[in-house]
């Protein structure tokens, strides 16, 4: 008996020719009308499952969109579409709008200290207390993550170098910011943020994993010790 996988799609049923052409050719590929026809895998003694859904998809103007709003009882109004077949139908079609939503965004990228600023109000607007952020990035100063390392009082917050470097190595950073607020408002650095910076700059450079600013965030505005040249 010849193998399945050695067959060529012209010698095989046609409705069994959209797996077949997957298996070869790949997803990309195939049309809507094939990909519909591998869901319902059957048409009708007068219809192979292929024009069974060139039949579906042309009642609906070929727009996915609107055969995506078809409910079960819809699409059992055509010949050859019983309910498992309309299940499988609308079960994939509410996949595909599922994947649409939970989609990643893109990466913010990271050109200048007001990106920084503009990232990080979300987080750190109104605040009352100290937070210290590390914004991760990537080699193209991509945003992988931002990592809250502490929070504390009014006045400050403590923060760990060896917790800081953890974190960063942990999702393979390639550099990174610090970024801390001050809810006094005061866009003045402290001589602890003087050294805390210093200190986290060394440690990154041994390490080759460079930071590249530290910001300090108040709501009428930021400080950037990049900008000031003082990193």
């Amino acid at each position: 008996m010849e193998n399945y996988s050695s067959l060529k799609i012209s010698q095989l049923a046609e409705e069994d020719r959209p797996r077949e052409k997957l298996l070869l050719k790949g997803k990309s590929v195939l049309s809507d009308a094939e990909l519909i026809a591998i869901l319902i895998g059957s048409g009708t003694p007068s219809l192979s499952a292929v024009d069974l859904s060139k039949h579906i998809l042309a009642s609906v103007g070929h727009d996915l969109s609107l055969l995506a709003k078809m409910s079960i009882q819809d699409l059992k109004k055509f010949k050859g579409i019983g309910e498992a077949k309309a299940i499988s139908i609308v079960s994939a079609l509410e996949l595909g709008r599922r994947r649409k939503e939970v989609e990643p965004q893109k990466k913010a990228k990271i050109t200048s200290s007001q990106d920084v600023y503009e990232l990080m109000k979300p987080e750190l607007y109104d605040e009352r207390v100290e937070h210290f952020y590390i914004l991760l990035l990537t080699r193209t100063n991509q945003v992988m993550k931002k990592h809250l390392i502490s929070q504390g009082g009014t006045s400050g917050t403590v923060v760990d170098a060896k917790i800081v470097f953890k974190v960063a190595l942990e999702h393979l950073a390639q550099s990174m910011i610090l970024v801390h607020n001050h809810p006094s408002g005061s866009l003045t650095p402290s001589d602890q943020d003087r050294r805390l910076t210093k200190s986290l700059v060394e440690v990154g450079r041994a390490m080759d994993l460079p930071v590249l600013d530290h910001v300090i965030f108040a709501d009428s505005g930021y400080f950037s010790f990049a900008d000031e040249g003082i990193l």
